[in-house]
């Protein structure tokens, strides 16, 4: 059954007439497309029955012709005439006024949306990310394989910064020569720097990087994502830069039992709270339980976070193929913090880590 087949099936089941998404992960799970946001309207809509519509900007169609692998009916426009006359035609064409249709509530912008309700009048927006989200929890081969390689280029630019630090280099340089080396890899462009902070800057679990430079004795937390075909690997590791004093290698201890709980729990059929619960244990155990400040971890695929959610309360049970991260962390102020994440994939029988970088302190 092919994807498009699975979202017809799954309209059906939810009532829907259609579906429309932006440019984004759903866009490309759906169509193999990728494109970004920009001022131009840009969306497309998938009829339950029939071929997806793209209304689109003139100037995106050679590259959407290039790069589209399902069949669709464009509608362009153009920047001197404006959306109007296409979206006119999208309305025409299929029919869908005053019809359910699927929506992304977390990425579609209002100028999408007035662009159905131009196109489609009286129609009613019902949120679809719980459909897309089931349709893509679950990973097939090829994605599994995307992601197993985006891990691989991450460490190998994890270990080119680790053979290069030392006491002196500021978070920021440290953060370029790592991705410097996964660019140089072969791994898709990136937006985002990594997280790369030291010393007592690591009580903040998001804190970008500064110019500070790293002092000797010093816990540096590194966390940094990479993607190839756009299925991302994401990564985590706390090193010290010279020998830590006793209370940061207690906290390290203790989160790399937790991270270790953490993985060991997974199996199919399992909550996925019972992940969070596992790890979480551990630390509350070791008196740092008010320190550990976020979920023990989220789902990873063509977005860096997506369900499903390692946290207190998500009931949802996991299955083989689902693929999300175990990321314990303490974070003291006044002392620094630690942070272990890894990558998971839920086989038949537990739970296998798609990194492998080693997880015990490495004193440099």
């Amino acid at each position: 059954m092919t994807r498009l087949d699975r979202l017809n099936a799954a309209l059906d089941a939810a009532g829907l007439a259609a579906l429309a998404v932006v440019p984004g992960p759903n866009l490309r799970y759906l169509s193999g497309l990728s494109m970004g946001y920009s001022e131009r309207v840009a969306l497309v809509v998938f009829p339950r029955q029939g071929t997806p519509a793209l209304l689109l900007p003139a100037l995106e169609v050679p590259r959407v012709r290039e790069k589209l692998a399902i069949p669709a009916e464009m509608f362009p426009w153009t920047d001197d005439r404006g959306p109007g006359e296409a979206i006119g035609r999208l309305g025409e064409t299929l029919h869908l006024a005053g019809e359910r249709i699927g929506v992304e509530e977390r990425h579609m912008r209002l100028l999408e949306w007035n662009a159905l309700q131009r196109a489609f009048p009286g129609c009613q927006a019902e949120p679809a990310d719980p459909l897309l989200a089931e349709m893509r929890m679950i990973k097939g081969p090829q994605e599994i394989a995307c992601m197993r390689r985006a891990a691989t280029l991450l460490e190998q630019g994890l270990k080119d910064v680790m053979d290069r630090l030392r006491p002196g280099m500021t978070e920021r340089e440290v953060a370029r020569a790592w991705q410097w080396a996964v660019a140089e890899a072969g791994a898709d462009s990136f937006s985002d720097e990594p997280i790369v902070v030291a010393g007592l800057r690591g009580a903040s679990p998001h804190t970008a990087p500064s110019d500070r430079p790293i002092e000797r004795g010093e816990l540096v937390t590194l966390d940094w994502v990479a993607s190839v075909d756009g299925y991302y690997a994401d990564i985590t590791r706390t090193v010290a830069v010279g020998e830590p004093g006793e209370a940061l290698r207690c906290i390290y201890d203790l989160v790399l039992r937790a991270n270790q709980a953490g993985q060991e729990k997974v199996r199919p059929g399992l909550p996925a709270q019972e992940v969070d619960r596992a790890a979480r244990a551990v630390i509350v155990e070791g008196g740092y339980g008010e320190a550990f400040l976020h979920r023990t971890g989220h789902g990873l695929g063509l977005e860096v976070h997506e369900p499903p959610y390692m946290v207190e309360g998500n009931e949802q049970t996991l299955l083989p193929g689902m693929t999300f991260t175990v990321e314990p962390g303490v974070y003291v102020a006044g002392l620094g913090g630690v942070r272990i994440e890894d990558d998971i994939l839920v086989t038949s029988a537990s739970g296998l880590s798609l990194t492998a970088f080693p997880r015990e302190l490495i004193v440099l």
